[in-house]
């Protein structure tokens, strides 16, 4: 479905990364609830409405392996898998790189010693503005295009770009916000563009879809458990809890 609709969608997801920063009661430790809260609602989201869109993914990648068993079996699965992957693979280099940060490449922040030099910035940031990008083709190309569809898609989508912009914004704190924000930013409305002019086979999008449920999954989860982030339990919880319970009333 391309419509004004999904437009303004796009346009509110970069937004989401926008205001992010100005959000300064989400800086804090123990974590804000507001972040854990945001996280559950996208693993909700992620496991209640996008997993079982997955073997409808692999449904497909399997039809479109022809004769290839191995692929058949386990090809939408191992889109999702490469999807967690790559994006734990990027956390671990931005997280592993700040210890050799030259001078020059990345500032140091007060008292939060050295940050990832800026070649780490690039790629850990462009990853995300082609995460976006998905999100945005796949506002076009969604199976289920009905108004109720959208907006659960918009607000769950919305909040774990939140998250995503919060873990950009601690591991890059100078070059983030002055570079970054504005490059993931603009992603979604270049992801609805296109998806509109420009449609991508069903295969594609199918595949897309499998590789962002993995990358879903993984973000959520990178910022929610590791034990210095002091999460809060009950309001991830709480979030999960309140959006599964929508996605199964409506």
């Amino acid at each position: 479905m391309s419509s004004p609709a999904t437009f303004a969608v796009a346009c509110g997801l970069a937004a989401a990364h926008l205001i992010g920063g100005r959000l300064r009661f989400l800086d804090r430790l123990p974590r804000s609830r507001w972040l854990s809260l945001a996280g559950g609602v996208a693993v909700a989201y992620a496991t209640v409405h996008l997993l079982p869109e997955l073997a409808e993914v692999h449904a497909t990648l399997a039809r479109a392996a022809g004769e290839s068993r191995w692929a058949a079996d386990h090809g939408g699965y191992l889109v999702a898998l490469l999807g967690l992957t790559c994006f734990y693979g990027l956390e671990r280099l931005a997280a592993r790189s700040a210890d050799g940060a030259g001078p020059g490449e990345e500032e140091e922040s007060r008292g939060e010693g050295r940050r990832p030099p800026a070649s780490v910035f690039w790629l850990h940031v462009g990853s995300y503005a082609a995460y976006n990008v998905l999100f945005g083709v796949l506002l076009v190309d969604r199976e289920d295009d009905s108004v109720r569809s959208l907006v659960l898609f918009a607000c769950a989508i919305a909040l774990h770009f939140v998250v995503n912009d919060h873990g950009l914004r601690a591991h890059h704190p100078v070059l983030y916000p002055r570079y970054g924000r504005w490059l993931v930013a603009a992603a979604p409305p270049v992801g609805w563009a296109v998806g509109t002019f420009a449609p991508l086979p069903t295969v594609a999008v199918d595949a897309t879809l499998g590789f962002l449920i993995g990358g879903v999954l993984l973000n959520v989860f990178k910022e929610e458990l590791p034990a210095e982030r002091q999460s809060r339990f009950w309001a991830f919880v709480g979030g999960a809890a309140a959006y599964a319970a929508v996605l199964a009333a409506v």
